[in-house]
């Protein structure tokens, strides 16, 4: 019988332990595919940072390096240093890159680090209970805003795409999402376009991936998805936000 689907051979052969629903294995099987495809297995190292993400590096094959809070971009640009033909990625939740990490992602970028992050936006901290992070959406529930996010008190969500992309030294940013077939697709083109322009050297690459976190939402996996189209999309636009191939044609 002829064998029509299998997984990536560079995502080990074990269960997931993610939370029923969540997009992170989804995310996973995108960034082994778009390695697979391109034929950078060999090559490739990953940073996994703290945070549901941490548990990335029980699933690539991959050599992986775990990275202090934060801290993934840094030791991200050693691994370039030590590495220069390598491919080298960080795999981010938003509370690791967006708040500890802030710096380190906005000095990698502008400095235009040739590495791939990986930033998975599920609105919330995960791992440590489901508190407000800072791409918690305007009103959103969290264990830390139970009467909504009010961004009289706690500020705005941050927008890490817009802001990466006025920086000089940023090649690629896109933001796509992983709640339906078609933007699954689109989200693999994405990842495989971001490990694309790493190996000709381009310079700093992102794709932040709306993802889901039933847990901690307190919806089912299901609604979970419709969560996403209907509150992270509207406030989190899906696209190209900077590719500097297309300014150059």
């Amino acid at each position: 019988m002829a064998i029509v689907y299998q997984k990536p051979r560079d995502l080990a052969d074990m269960p997931l332990s993610y939370c029923p629903g969540c997009t992170h294995g989804v995310i996973h099987k995108l960034v082994a595919q778009a390695i697979d495809e391109l034929g950078l297995s060999g090559d490739t190292v990953g940073v996994a940072p703290v945070g549901c993400s941490v548990m990335a590096y029980n699933f690539f094959k991959y050599d992986m390096v775990q990275a202090p809070h934060g801290r993934a971009p840094a030791i991200a640009t050693g691994l370039r240093r030590a590495l220069p033909e390598g491919i080298i990625f960080t795999y981010q939740g938003d509370g690791d890159l967006a708040a500890i990490g802030t710096a380190e992602t906005v000095h990698a970028a502008t400095r235009g680090e040739n590495i791939t992050i990986i930033f998975v936006n599920n609105c919330i901290y995960g791992m440590t209970g489901g508190q407000m992070a800072p791409t918690t959406l305007p009103g959103q529930v969290t264990q830390t805003t139970p009467y909504g996010r009010d961004v009289a008190y706690s500020g705005h969500p941050i927008r890490v795409c817009e802001m990466l992309a006025t920086l000089d030294g940023v090649a690629y940013a896109e933001r796509v999402a992983v709640n339906s077939i078609p933007n699954i697709r689109k989200a693999q083109a994405a990842i495989k376009k971001a490990f694309t322009l790493q190996s000709q050297k381009k310079g700093f690459t992102i794709v932040e991936v709306l993802s889901t976190c039933p847990t901690n939402w307190g919806l089912t996996p299901v609604e979970s998805l419709g969560w996403v189209k209907d509150n992270m999309i509207p406030h989190y636009p899906l696209g190209v936000y900077k590719d500097i191939t297309k300014e150059a044609e």
